[in-house]
């Protein structure tokens, strides 16, 4: 029979299904009342006190409570809006701050493997282990087992629904529907003791946190990776400017250069004189341009090895200002060397140059090739760079030590032995 609860708003959600929470009461209510008539525990009754009438008391008791929820429902709202009133201005505050969103996704996953723990060791749900069923312990056991995952399944179910559905700036609501479904499992599970191990439930309610983290932790990247090809666009046309204005600037020297030279034949040295300051105004606009061309400084500083080209412990250290840095980084493992290099490091500096040239003299007397400077090569474990980036960045970086090297160690198995 359908009750005034039923015909609320929060019955459906917005695809027209009920929530698991919600959908498991009619049916789950129905057999616990069976249970409940069949079972050998009975609730206790509560003390009476002699001339006193309890009526008023629990029509104050009631009052008190409404309005102890309406008072939380309200202070609820004013949290809430204002978290989305700082979001709104580009505030949000991380449950677990981490670094990357590399970082929240490995954390997730061990999340998730202490969330399949638990689960297993059959600890998620607690329920009374004495209950009797039509006067046996041992069929009791059986319906409170059967009940307990059944109970269990439309919890797992709310929380899933909660992480699918989950934004940033709803991870409030999402709390709380959780929530609701422990208070109705409970309340449906009352006669059994049955209700969600606190501990899981922590489980499932930082999931949610680290999710809605992973997902602004998404975007700000997003957001940076995109500041920064703007800013390597911007710098591709100041480059594109520069050159094209010592183009002109040169074929100008030229012409100047060949007319300088006609007149002095003529013997002109007014024409000469005046020529000649116009060259040396040439000249100082080249070396200025030059020099502008010359400290462009944004880009990607990489760290990146061949082991099996070059063997361990010897890195690569160089500077791109490609849009998109791993076209770099391939072309150098094209053709060149046996293997794909691997990447330990891709760091994006404003001044790219100067960290480059930093990371280069740190290491300056392990260089492979102390002839060509150009050959970027380094004497040094990923971690000894790692540990000296850090220093000049101010921070740790997301970094990889060890190389994946798949191509190299699935083909040395099979390389003829050598004598």
């Amino acid at each position: 029979m359908p009750t005034d609860e039923s015909e609320s708003d929060n019955d459906v959600d917005e695809s027209g299904t009920a929530p698991p929470t919600e959908a498991l009461k009619g049916p789950m209510q129905g057999a616990l009342g069976v249970v409940a008539d069949q079972a050998s525990a009975v609730p206790p009754t509560p003390p009476s006190c002699p001339g006193v009438d309890p009526a008023p008391l629990l029509a104050r008791i009631a009052d008190l409570e409404a309005a102890l929820a309406t008072a939380q429902s309200g202070v609820d709202v004013i949290e809430l809006s204002d978290q989305r009133a700082l979001q709104d201005v580009g505030i949000y505050r991380y449950h677990h701050p981490l670094e990357s969103a590399a970082a929240y996704k490995d954390r997730l996953r061990s999340l998730d493997d202490q969330i399949d723990d638990v689960i297993k060791s059959g600890h998620a749900i607690l329920a009374a282990d004495m209950f009797t069923f039509s006067g046996s312990l041992a069929r009791g056991r059986k319906l409170v087992g059967d009940l307990s995952k059944l109970m269990l399944r439309a919890y797992n179910a709310e929380a899933d629904n909660c992480v699918r559905s989950l934004r940033s700036g709803n991870v409030r609501t999402a709390k709380k529907r959780l929530e609701s479904a422990v208070a109705a499992i409970e309340k449906l599970g009352a006669i059994m003791e049955m209700r969600i191990n606190p501990d899981y439930h922590a489980l499932r309610v930082a999931e949610l946190e680290l999710t809605a983290d992973f997902q602004m932790k998404v975007q700000e990247e997003r957001e940076r990776a995109r500041e920064e090809r703007h800013l390597l666009r911007e710098q591709r046309r100041a480059e594109q400017e520069l050159a094209a204005e010592k183009e002109r600037l040169e074929k100008e020297r030229a012409h100047y250069i060949s007319v300088l030279e006609s007149l002095r034949v003529k013997g002109d040295d007014a024409a000469v004189t005046e020529l000649s300051r116009r060259l040396a105004d040439i000249e100082k606009a080249i070396e200025a341009n030059d020099y502008r061309l010359a400290n462009i400084r944004a880009g990607y500083v990489y760290v990146i090895s061949n082991i099996g080209a070059f063997g361990p412990n010897i890195v690569k250290i160089g500077m791109t200002r490609r849009l998109e840095p791993m076209d770099r980084v391939r072309e150098l493992g094209d053709a060149s060397v046996p293997f794909r290099y691997d990447v330990h490091a891709l760091f994006f500096s404003e001044d790219a140059v100067t960290l480059e040239s930093d990371l280069h003299k740190a290491f300056a007397d392990r260089r492979v090739n102390f002839v060509n400077q150009r050959r970027e090569f380094f004497f040094a474990t990923p971690s000894e760079v790692r540990a000296l980036l850090a220093d000049r960045v101010g921070g740790l970086l997301e970094f990889t030590e060890e190389p994946v090297a798949l191509e190299y160690f699935q083909s040395r198995n099979r390389w003829p032995q050598q004598s």
